[in-house]
């Protein structure tokens, strides 16, 4: 039995050092890598929120929008509610990034080392990316609420702002004045965006540089992760522009806005184009966060089998 045993674990030790099997990254690297790329993006997706939840009052476009903001509150005002969408990505991203990368090794029945699960079927991808996005979606949700309405709050009346100082305090005083229940507004609409939100995004960009590398034409490389980066933000944004609409018009109101409420309320004043409100600025958003990080994971994991020095 003991020897049985010694030789089941040298076999095991010898596969992990060439590179059979498939290298477990840290969790913190997802939301690493999405934390990053919204320190550039956050302007974009400030932007993006005031456009979704903009009066008739309010700038109609996007560079309105950015121009409004600067003259009114200045550089300053670009990074409202900056603590709050690094407090989300440090949540919502490291559970949908964590959940995903895991599922892919479990499941996966051949292996890459750097790659897991790259035999994985489409929808073998699409249901652990679902999964994975519907967990970021609940671990996110609190921070999320918080960053939806500290970029909101200036656009409003000055008896209506919250005028939360950054994240905890926001937490605290959404605790406090209504019940910890706040904390899970809109969570229904917020998972169904993050589960599209990972499924276009994780999933799309896996089965872009899948599809990349069968052809001789790539290989695993910067330009190989970019074009597939670029691809899955166009998707993710396309997909998830409706879902985002209406989650964003649930977390700002300062009241509980059911969603058929919501729903038919926004069909009725501006009929089915509502869906694509705030497109452009979501994919000029999406799509530069979504190639910044991808392509900060990827260099977060070549790093990391670099100091461990494991096989490519």
């Amino acid at each position: 039995m003991s020897m049985k045993f010694n030789v089941e674990k040298q076999e095991s030790v010898h596969k992990v050092k060439s590179g059979e099997q498939p290298i477990h990254y840290p969790l913190i690297f997802g939301g690493s890598a999405a934390a990053m790329a919204a320190l550039i993006t956050h302007p974009l997706d400030l932007v993006k929120v005031r456009l979704q939840t903009r009066t008739p009052s309010s700038p109609q476009s996007m560079l309105s929008t950015f121009i409004h903001i600067y003259r009114t509150q200045g550089i300053s005002g670009l990074y409202t509610g900056l603590s709050a969408s690094m407090l989300r990505q440090l949540t919502y991203s490291i559970v949908r990034f964590g959940v995903y990368e895991d599922l892919k090794i479990r499941f996966a029945s051949t292996q890459t080392p750097s790659n897991p699960g790259t035999n994985l079927s489409f929808l073998s991808l699409i249901a652990m990316s679902s999964t994975a996005g519907f967990l970021g979606g609940i671990a996110g949700n609190p921070a999320d609420v918080v960053n939806v309405r500290m970029q909101s709050d200036a656009a409003k009346p000055p008896f209506a702002q919250l005028k939360y100082k950054n994240a905890l305090d926001g937490l605290v005083r959404m605790i406090r004045e209504e019940g910890l229940p706040a904390l899970f507004r809109g969570v229904g609409a917020n998972c169904g965006r993050a589960v599209l939100m990972t499924s276009s995004q994780l999933a799309s960009y896996d089965i872009f540089k899948a599809t990349c590398l069968s052809t001789q034409y790539f290989s695993d490389n910067f330009f190989t992760q970019f074009i597939s980066s670029v691809g899955a933000g166009f998707v993710a944004t396309t997909i998830c522009s409706p879902v985002d609409v209406v989650k964003t018009l649930i977390m700002s109101a300062g009241g509980k806005l059911p969603l058929l409420q919501t729903l038919h309320t926004i069909q009725r004043k501006e009929g089915i184009f509502w869906v694509l409100r705030g497109w452009v600025p979501s994919f000029i958003r999406l799509g530069p966060q979504t190639i910044i990080t991808m392509l900060i994971f990827e260099q977060h994991k070549k790093l990391y089998r670099r100091w461990k020095m494991l096989k490519e």
